[in-house]
C-alpha cells in the first residue's frame, strides 16, 4: 500500500501521477460536441435528437463532417493520456498501470464532464483513443467486431457494445498476467455498457432504430 501511495504522489518525474489523471479528467470532460453544435449552429446539443453529447449526434445535428471531427477530438482527449501523459508520470516498469489511471480518467470525464453538470457522452469514441494510446493491435480486432456487427444488424449500440466486450478479451489474449490492463479494460467495458443500458433495453424489445434509417421521432443512440 506504502508502494502504491509513492507512486501517485512521487515528485521525481516531469508530472506526478495524482496531476496527471486530473489533467486527463478535465482533458476528457471537454464537450466538444457540445461546443461545435454551439458554435456552428447555436443550438444545444442535449436538446437534439438523443440529447447526447457524443459523435453520433453530433452528426446527426450538425452533418458528417462536425460529427467525424466530433470523433476525432473525442478520439484524441482518449488518446492523449494513456500515449503522452502517462510517459510522463512513471518509468517503464509502472508505465501499464498510470496508462491505466490516465484512461481511465479521461474516459470518465466524458461521461460525468464536470463542465455540463456530470452530464456527458457515453466514452465509445475516448475509450478508443485511450485504448489506442496503449496498443493500437487491441483497437484494430475490436474495431473488426465493431464493423462485422454494423453490417450484420446495422445497431450502432450494439456494435459499440460489443466492441467494448471484445477489448478485455483481446487484452487478455495479448497480455496474459498483465492485470492492471485487463482491469482498466474491464472498466472501460462496464462503462460503455451501463452508459448505454438504455439502448440495451430498446434491443431487447425490438425498438432500437437502426443507422440510416430516417424517422420522425427522437433517437438514442
Amino acid at each position: 500500500m506504502a508502494s502504491m501511495i509513492a507512486l501517485f504522489l512521487q515528485d521525481d518525474r516531469p508530472l506526478p501521477l495524482w496531476l496527471a489523471i486530473v489533467v486527463a479528467y478535465l482533458l476528457g470532460a471537454l464537450p466538444f460536441g457540445f461546443l461545435l453544435a454551439k458554435i456552428l449552429k447555436g443550438v444545444d446539443l442535449r436538446e437534439i435528437g438523443s440529447g447526447n453529447i457524443g459523435a453520433t449526434n453530433t452528426m446527426r445535428a450538425l452533418g458528417r463532417g462536425p460529427g467525424l471531427l466530433a470523433f476525432a477530438l473525442d478520439f484524441l482527449k482518449g488518446w492523449l493520456p494513456t500515449a503522452v501523459l502517462a510517459g510522463l508520470t512513471v518509468g517503464e516498469e509502472r508505465l501499464e498501470l498510470a496508462q491505466v489511471a490516465c484512461g481511465t480518467a479521461a474516459v470518465v470525464g466524458h461521461c460525468f464532464p464536470v463542465y455540463l453538470g456530470f452530464k456527458g457522452g457515453k466514452g465509445v469514441a475516448t475509450g478508443c483513443g485511450a485504448i489506442v494510446g496503449i496498443d493500437p493491435f487491441v483497437f484494430l480486432g475490436a474495431g473488426v467486431v465493431w464493423i462485422l456487427t454494423m453490417l450484420l444488424t446495422r445497431y450502432v449500440s450494439l456494435a459499440s457494445i460489443l466492441m467494448g466486450l471484445a477489448f478485455p478479451v483481446l487484452f487478455l489474449v495479448r497480455y496474459p498476467g498483465h492485470i492492471e490492463l485487463l482491469v482498466g479494460a474491464g472498466l472501460l467495458t462496464f462503462l460503455i455498457v451501463v452508459r448505454h443500458r438504455a439502448n440495451i433495453s430498446r434491443l431487447l424489445a425490438g425498438t432500437e432504430p437502426r443507422a440510416g434509417r430516417k424517422t420522425s421521432q427522437p433517437t438514442h443512440d
